[in-house]
């Protein structure tokens, strides 16, 4: 079944526009300030069904006014929301995030209710696992969880797909269970001890995955664009340039977008570039989900674009 099964944090994400990032001591007048829903685990969940993929959703909620508020939303994009349990002990899961003048995202979060998804509650899903064709993970939920989740999709033959955010040491076994690894540059060098600069390096740290058994790789370079590294080919595929206002939610953006299209079907190249298309649509607008193109949005955003080399 070419269903997407998403395992990660909710939270409600506190936003506030400020001219640069405090400095410590400082206080700054900042503006437009927001509480949207966000979360990794959220922000994949809703990218890939907004962009054409079956979704079911594992995490954890608070019982709580946000809580019901962004579960119902995430049901209006449709997607399976079975699996969204309710906490009656904690509250939903929160991030403080400042966005400054040039787009650029500062982060803090508490996980709360993300905590207390134990694999206890990932094993009472494990028939959504089994049955999906894909599981994406993330790192804002404890790392025993995620161990769990992909220890059971690998037992059931369920491709496993990690994007290792936020950064964090991660054991050689759970990362032996992932089958694609989706790392920004910070996050590729802890994980490989690579710094990643340009081609080369992404090269070298790729190689480094591949010898802990991860097959596919594919690492975000920002406007340099992603390198993918795989048993086919090894290229640096650049981006597209748009002006951006908000990146919060640009890596959630690229991951939902680039199974949605992989699981419709898309070749590599197209599912990567239908990827970029919907992460530069997405640092356009103010927000995490709020900013999630719909797949029409992206289909239009290419057409503008120059068709790739073949």
């Amino acid at each position: 079944m070419n269903r997407l099964v998403v395992m990660g944090s909710v939270n409600a994400d506190h936003v506030l526009r400020v001219p640069h990032f405090p400095r410590p001591g400082e206080t700054l007048t900042g503006h437009s300030y927001q509480v949207v829903p966000g979360g990794k685990g959220a922000n994949q969940a809703v990218a890939a069904a907004r962009l054409g993929a079956p979704v079911s959703f594992i995490a954890r909620i608070g019982d709580d006014a946000i809580g019901h508020q962004m579960k119902t939303g995430f049901a209006k994009d449709g997607i399976d929301v079975s699996a969204v349990e309710l906490d009656d002990t904690l509250p939903t899961g929160i991030a403080i995030i400042y966005v400054s003048d040039e787009g650029e995202n500062s982060i803090g979060i508490s996980a709360e209710a993300n905590g207390a998804l134990s694999p206890a509650v990932v094993k009472r899903h494990e028939t959504m696992i089994a049955n999906a064709h894909t599981l994406l993970l993330q790192l804002e939920v404890p790392l025993e969880s995620v161990f769990e989740a992909a220890r059971l999709a690998r037992a059931h033959g369920t491709r496993v797909v990690l994007n290792p955010a936020p950064a964090r040491p991660l054991s050689s076994d759970l990362l032996a269970l992932v089958d694609l690894i989706t790392p920004n540059q910070t996050e590729a060098e802890l994980l490989t001890g690579v710094k990643v600069t340009d081609e080369a390096s992404a090269r070298e740290a790729a190689a480094r995955f591949h010898q802990m058994g991860i097959a596919d790789v594919m690492i975000t370079m920002g406007s340099q664009g992603v390198y993918c590294s795989n048993g086919q080919q090894q290229q640096l595929i650049p981006g597209f340039r748009v002006k951006a206002v908000d990146t919060t939610a640009a890596g959630d953006t690229f991951n939902g977008a680039l199974l949605a299209a992989e699981l419709a079907g898309a070749e590599f190249s197209d599912a990567v570039r239908f990827a970029h298309g919907a992460a530069a649509l997405s640092v356009t607008k103010f927000g995490a989900q709020s900013s999630i193109p719909s797949k029409a949005e992206v289909d239009a955003f290419l057409l503008t674009q120059a068709a790739p080399e073949r």
